[in-house]
């Protein structure tokens, strides 16, 4: 599809290439040692002769081998000097490009939208959005362009500069910032709240102070929410990927939990007991394309705190099975069992693309844990172990790109 460009004028708007999160991600998930990629890129940063793209390259790296501090802090450094990037693209000629606005944050702050593109004939860009500099004027070509920041604290200034400039954008512009903003765990529940058929917990922001008053003083969770009581769920706020949640049972326990974190904002929940009536667990991964929801990965477990790489998937047949059967009957199965539920929560979300995890309740509701824009959305596994997955997620890819070249085109989008 041809399209209408717009001119960059702006030499310091080069797009410097990236090796990427795709790649470095599957390589870390393989298995590779990462620490050899880090000292080559660690001696161009000192020798002066590593580009602005191997930087970013060796934040995430840094992040990916634990050490985020020096991973943010390269970061930082690298996005005051330059701050658009080429991602690896299949495709020597690509005839479509997508911009995505990114903010300086950790490697979960952002859509990993790499993923999603990666074996597509798409050219993606990468700009960062800073609070210390400017959007460019007048903006890198593109055809498309999607907000990847997330709704966390540190983004919250990019998405209120991308915000500001939303009325004068050239292209069409796909997750806009303040419905991103809305995608916040306080947030959420009150968004989705009264939707028949669903279940969210009520989720507050709380001090440290006041967890502790709960930990020392009788009926404090009540000054809370009326209806609180333990246990209750506890996590940082701004935290990513289970990074201290915890189950609270008690007074006690919630001062041995305050006790090992360092934090003073924290999200509260009330605790839903969602194990099935065999005992186990099962989490489920819904991905929004266009309004559309598609299967995306199921785990079963013993414990309620699940995470895919946590359940033991890979080491049990029986359990890979079960997820087969979700991803394959999904649009006569779960997908039509909460049919009402899922189109409602896509309505009053209202972003072009979006996560939810969620389970089923006791009482057969949709049980709602969190819906963000930046969950890791891959094609990872082993397909000798996981044959079903690629053709899912393919699936999904294509639904995306196919999405993107659509809201590019408005004349194609009205004939759809």
């Amino acid at each position: 599809m041809q399209s209408e460009l717009l001119d960059v004028a702006d030499a310091s708007m080069t797009c410097l290439d990236r090796i990427g999160m795709a790649k470095i991600a599957k390589m870390a998930f393989d298995g590779a040692d990462l620490r050899p990629l880090r000292e080559e890129l660690v001696k161009k940063l000192l020798d002066d002769t590593a580009h602005a793209g191997e930087g970013l390259d060796l934040s995430l790296v840094a992040q990916l081998l634990g050490d985020k501090q020096f991973g943010l802090a390269i970061q930082r450094d690298i996005l005051m000097t330059h701050q658009l990037y080429r991602l690896p693209c299949a495709s020597k000629n690509p005839r479509f490009r997508v911009l995505a606005l990114a903010a300086a944050t950790d490697m979960g702050g952002n859509t990993p939208i790499e993923f999603l593109l990666e074996n597509s004939n798409m050219e993606l860009m990468v700009l960062y959005v800073i609070p210390e500099v400017e959007l460019p004027a007048p903006l890198p070509a593109h055809d498309v362009a999607i907000v990847i920041a997330s709704d966390s604290h540190d983004c919250r200034d990019a998405l209120r500069k991308i915000g500001a400039a939303l009325p004068c954008w050239p292209r069409p512009l796909l997750n806009p910032p303040a419905l991103v903003g809305n995608l916040d765990r306080d947030k959420l529940h009150r968004l989705l709240d009264g939707i028949e058929g669903l279940t969210i917990p009520p989720t507050f922001v709380v001090t440290r102070e006041r967890l502790s008053e709960a930990a020392h003083t009788a009926g404090a969770l009540t000054d809370i929410a009326i209806d609180f009581g333990f246990p209750v769920i506890v996590r940082p706020r701004g935290s990513h990927a289970g990074t201290g949640l915890s189950r609270v049972d008690d007074p006690a326990a919630m001062a041995r939990y305050l006790t090992a974190r360092s934090e003073d904002l924290f999200f509260v929940s009330g605790f839903v007991d969602y194990a099935s009536a065999d005992g186990l667990y099962r989490k489920y991964r819904v991905v929004f394309v266009d309004g559309r929801p598609y299967a995306c990965h199921m785990a079963v477990a013993e414990r309620w705190d699940i995470w895919y790489l946590n359940a033991g998937m890979l080491q049990s047949a029986p359990k890979r099975l079960e997820e087969e059967t979700f991803m394959r009957t999904f649009d006569s199965g779960f997908g039509r069992r909460h049919h009402a539920a899922l189109a409602t929560m896509n309505d009053r979300i209202g972003l072009d693309y979006f996560t939810v995890d969620c389970a089923e309740a006791r009482d057969g509701s949709l049980l709602i844990f969190e819906a963000d824009n930046t969950a890791v959305v891959h094609n990872m596994d082993p397909p000798d172990i996981f044959p079903y997955k690629q053709p899912q997620m393919q699936k999904i890819f294509n639904a995306f790109a196919a999405m993107l070249e659509r809201r590019a085109n408005p004349m194609r989008e009205r004939v759809a």
